[in-house]
């Protein structure tokens, strides 16, 4: 069970916000986002794309309710824009395939341009179906009691999955 409040966490029900997630560059502007709020620049830099790019993707996102405007700040006679997630976390609890797709696209783009090494393990493995629960809690919990480092430590991305095998 998650110990977060229920604010940060935002279900994601509407075909607006499915559409919004079914890109990779818009999945991997979330991550971005969910270590702190960011510019248009500083998020075009930090992912290796285009300013335009990123801005039309944050406008799907911040029609779809995702992205929200985290207010302005004057620098050098300009203004730099902020934005923020909506929620710190994403309830999907119907997956559709074009998501999982577009999030597992963005891992991989995240993987490519990691500065230093990974882990990726994919392991099947035969359990039945209490085993099965057992193990979904146990790496549910892993995740949510998981402390952070204070800010200025390297934001590391974590994707746990568990799921049954179709035909068997």
């Amino acid at each position: 069970m998650s110990n977060q409040p229920d604010e940060d966490v935002q279900r994601i029900s509407t075909s607006r916000q499915h559409t919004a997630l079914a890109h990779p560059l818009r999945q991997r502007l979330l991550f971005a986002l969910s270590a702190r709020p960011s510019t248009i620049s500083r998020l075009a830099a930090q992912l290796g794309v285009n300013k335009g790019r990123v801005s039309h993707h944050l406008g799907v996102l911040g029609e779809a309710g995702l992205v929200q405007d985290a207010g302005t700040r004057t620098v050098r006679g300009g203004t730099e824009k902020y934005y923020r997630r909506s929620a710190e976390r994403l309830l999907v609890a119907e997956p559709q395939a074009e998501g999982t797709a577009a999030l597992f696209g963005a891992v991989a783009q995240e993987l490519d341009r990691s500065p230093t090494g990974h882990l990726l393990t994919l392991r099947h493995i035969r359990l039945s179906p209490a085993r099965a629960a057992k193990l979904a809690k146990a790496l549910a919990a892993l995740v949510d009691e998981a402390e952070e480092d204070p800010e200025g430590e390297p934001v590391h991305g974590l994707l746990v999955t568990l799921y049954r095998q179709a035909g068997t």
